[in-house]
C-alpha cells in the first residue's frame, strides 16, 4: 500500500481509503498503452446499442472505469494498469453481459457484445424497459437527439442543441435518451426549473434511471435544497452502490451540511472506486482542513495537482499547498 494511502487509513479510519487491488498491480513499463476496446450490439438485428453504459471492474474488485459507448455501440478503456479485468453490460429488459479481459499477458483486446433480450421478463413489466435504450424511436425523433447530442457535445453549441432535443421529446415524448439529455442541458444553462421538470419525466417513464437520480441530486445541491438532495442521492447509489458521482456528489452534499463525520466515508468510497479522480482528492484535502489534519490535507492537495496540474481549482490548490507548508514548517 503506498504510503498516501497508508497515512490516509490509519489516521481516520473513516475514510475508507484502503485499496490492496490498486497496490497488488504489477503495471507494464509506462510506455505501453494497454487498452480495452470493443463495440455492443443487439443480438436481434444486429443495430448498435447507443448510449449503453459499459462498466470496467477488477478481478480483485473495484471499479476501473465507466464508458456510454457512442452511436455505432462502440466504448474504449484506455491506460490502463496491467491485471485481470471484467467487462459487463446491464440493460433492463436484457440479459446481463459479461466478458473477462487479461491485461497482464496482452496489450490490448477487442470486443464484441451483444444483447440478448431477457424472455424471463414479461412485456408488460416496467423492467423490461431499456432505460436509455429504446428500440420504438421514431426515424425523426433520433435524427433530431444526434443533432441535437452533437451541437451540445461536439460544437458547444447547447441553445441548439437544446432546441433540438426539443423537438425529439416532442416527436416522441417517451425519448428518456432525449428527455435526460435535455435535462441537463437545462441545468448547465441554468434553467433550473425546467430541468427539474424534465429529469422528473425521466423518472417518472422510468424510474430506475439512475443517471436522472444523480442529476437532481446535483440540481438541489446548487439550490441549497440539502434534504431533497440526500434523497435523490441516496436512491442514485441504492441503484448504483459502486457510483464514483454519487458518492462524491453526496461527500459533497455533507460536506456543505458541515457534517464531515458523513462527508467522509462518501468521499472515501469514491476514492477507493477511482483513485484517480481528482475532484476526491481535492474535496478529501478540504475535509482534513475541517478536521484540524493539515498534514494530511497538503497530501491530497498536492494528489490533486498532481492529477489535475491545470485544474479548475489548481491555482487555490497550489495556495492552499503553500500555507500549509509554510505552517508545517513552524512545528
Amino acid at each position: 500500500m503506498s504510503r498516501r494511502l497508508f497515512h490516509f487509513v490509519a489516521i481516520v479510519p473513516f475514510l475508507f481509503l484502503c485499496s490492496n487491488t490498486q497496490a497488488q498491480r504489477t503495471p507494464h513499463p509506462a510506455s505501453i498503452p494497454l487498452q480495452i476496446n470493443g463495440q455492443v450490439r443487439y443480438a436481434q438485428g444486429g443495430r448498435p446499442a447507443e448510449l449503453v453504459l459499459v462498466r470496467l471492474e477488477s478481478f480483485g474488485g473495484g471499479i476501473a472505469g465507466e464508458f456510454t459507448t457512442d452511436r455505432n455501440g462502440r466504448f474504449t478503456f484506455t491506460g490502463l494498469a496491467s491485471d485481470l479485468y471484467i467487462v459487463s453490460v446491464r440493460v433492463a429488459g436484457f440479459k446481463e453481459v459479461q466478458q473477462q479481459v487479461d491485461l497482464r499477458t496482452q496489450l490490448t483486446d477487442y470486443l464484441q457484445l451483444q444483447l440478448v433480450s431477457d424472455t424471463r421478463v414479461s412485456d408488460s413489466s416496467p423492467t423490461k424497459r431499456t432505460g436509455v435504450v429504446d428500440a420504438n424511436v421514431p426515424s425523426k425523433a433520433l435524427a433530431e437527439f444526434e443533432r441535437g447530442r452533437d451541437a451540445i457535445l461536439q460544437a458547444k453549441n447547447p441553445d441548439e442543441g437544446i432546441m433540438h432535443l426539443e423537438n425529439a421529446v416532442k416527436i416522441y415524448p417517451k425519448y428518456l435518451a432525449a428527455l435526460l439529455l435535455l435535462g441537463t442541458a437545462y441545468m448547465d444553462q441554468q434553467h433550473w426549473d425546467k430541468a427539474e421538470t424534465t429529469l422528473r419525466q425521466v423518472l417518472a417513464l422510468e424510474p430506475k434511471t439512475t443517471a436522472a437520480h444523480f442529476a437532481l441530486g446535483e440540481l438541489y445541491l446548487g439550490r441549497k435544497k440539502y434534504s431533497e438532495s440526500e434523497n435523490e442521492l441516496l436512491a442514485g447509489i441504492k441503484l448504483d452502490p459502486n457510483s464514483v458521482r454519487g458518492h462524491l456528489t453526496l461527500g459533497r452534499l455533507y460536506y456543505e451540511m458541515g457534517d464531515i463525520t458523513k462527508a467522509g466515508p462518501q468521499v472515501g468510497t469514491a476514492l477507493q472506486l477511482d483513485l484517480k479522480l481528482a475532484q476526491g482528492h481535492l474535496l478529501a484535502g478540504n475535509i482534513w482542513l475541517r478536521a484540524r489534519q493539515p498534514d494530511n490535507a497538503l497530501v491530497e492537495f498536492e494528489e490533486y495537482l498532481r492529477l489535475e496540474p491545470n485544474g479548475e481549482f489548481s491555482e487555490q490548490a497550489r495556495e492552499a499547498v503553500q500555507r500549509l507548508k509554510q505552517a508545517l514548517a513552524k512545528h
